[in-house]
């Protein structure tokens, strides 16, 4: 087996360290957090995809070793790139990337293969990680060195699809690179998908994302339209999911969250405006629709607020969930966030329960564990990620008014999206 360097222990990079250490890797994590390698090298896990008994027994084989020391690329077979591309004032930032290019590359050596997982605009392989990768080692990709690109498919909390079991797209600068890619990750994935270049992968991932936030943008605009006619959007997304072909359901919410949603379409949206010199309409659309979720999610309080006499000034709202999705901790670019800005800026007293995040503090609102106190105090509630571990019943019970984003609750003072 070989000896891999992951660089980035996030939600990415740490279940990959974990399946290449079960798949007989030696391992070395990566990261640039000196508190998150503590916490890694102590067995104490943030990922939720990773329980600690994963993570501890990885420990034990000896052949994991999370570190913030760059040192420790030394003599790597592979390394494998899982750090955040963020938008920086709507352009892509790669500035993560960039570093991991120049952390690794001074450890290349003949034979080495380097990997990019991290999402990105198509032509960033070949166009900025490899010339980093070889200004740094001094040596040949593709003559020396074989350079990959393979999309994440992580779906935080997803039981079925995992790592190991959602089929992984491969790719390389040259056939050779593409072999050598390939081969790494059938030891690590139950199928791999080979397509002839770096930019179609990169293409596929962007499409992937672009089409599930281009779907949830239509529902989110149906379910502001089906309110002003007064008609049950779900009820009619149920009917319509049962055609057993031409149509896949998806549902709306408060907005969009992680990473893929919020900022991958922007990435391609980012790449047609700069090459091509036009606009993107379906992203550009989606996401002004998706963005402004929380905005409408706000207005509907204020006007259920205002019906029982109350202004939202003063107003004691209790928002349930941080997480940009059910039953994860992940709370990256959750539309959460903004919707909690937006009460506070209305003068809202707000208390927020989420009890999956964990590294999530501001001091603008009280973290507090869902109780029968909490929602008699409460002026709205308002249900923004329906974790499991959520007490429907008592909030039913409990609630004055709870404004459900995502159609969990029935009951007389429970209001749908």
């Amino acid at each position: 087996m070989s000896r891999v360097v992951v660089v980035g222990q996030g939600y990415v990079g740490l279940p990959l360290a974990m399946r290449a250490v079960a798949a007989g890797h030696d391992v070395i994590g990566l990261d640039t957090s000196v508190d998150r390698v503590k916490r890694l090298s102590a067995g104490e896990s943030f990922v939720e995809d990773v329980s600690a008994s994963t993570l501890r027994a990885a420990l034990d084989t000896g052949r994991y070793h999370a570190t913030d020391s760059p040192g420790s690329c030394d003599g790597f077979d592979v390394a494998v790139v899982t750090v955040p591309t963020p938008l920086r004032e709507g352009a892509p930032d790669l500035r993560c990337i960039e570093q991991a290019a120049q952390t690794l590359a001074p450890f290349v050596t003949p034979g080495s293969l380097v990997v990019l997982e991290s999402t990105t605009y198509p032509g960033t392989t070949d166009a900025v990680f490899v010339p980093l990768l070889e200004a740094g080692s001094a040596l040949r990709a593709g003559t020396d060195f074989a350079v990959g690109y393979s999309p994440e498919r992580i779906d935080p909390g997803n039981q079925q699809w995992t790592l190991q079991t959602t089929p992984k797209v491969v790719s390389g600068i040259d056939a050779h690179s593409l072999a050598r890619t390939e081969a790494f990750y059938r030891t690590i994935v139950d199928e791999t998908v080979a397509v002839s270049s770096t930019k179609s992968a990169e293409l596929a991932k962007l499409l992937e994302n672009t089409f599930r936030h281009v779907n949830v943008a239509l529902v989110n605009e149906l379910a502001m339209v089906a309110a002003d006619l007064s008609i049950d959007v779900w009820e009619a997304i149920d009917a319509a999911a049962t055609k057993p072909f031409g149509f896949m359901r998806f549902t709306p919410g408060p907005g969009v969250g992680g990473h893929c949603l919020p900022i991958d379409p922007s990435y391609l949206s980012w790449t047609v405006r700069q090459r091509l010199g036009r606009s993107f309409r379906f992203v550009e659309l989606a996401n002004d629709i998706n963005d402004h979720m929380p905005d409408y999610v706000v207005s509907r309080l204020v006007h259920a607020l205002n019906r029982q006499g109350r202004a939202m000034s003063r107003s004691r709202i209790l928002v349930l969930g941080l997480a940009y999705k059910r039953n994860s901790g992940d709370a990256r670019e959750s539309p959460a966030t903004a919707l909690i800005d937006l009460l506070v800026r209305q003068g809202a007293e707000v208390a927020v329960a989420d009890p999956h995040v964990v590294e999530d503090e501001r001091d603008d609102v009280r973290r507090v564990t869902l109780c029968r106190a909490e929602l008699a105090a409460a002026d709205a509630v308002v249900l923004v990620t329906d974790h499991d571990a959520f007490d429907y019943d008592l909030i039913v019970e409990q609630a004055r008014y709870v404004l459900d984003t995502r159609h969990r609750l029935e009951g007389e003072h429970v209001e749908q999206l």
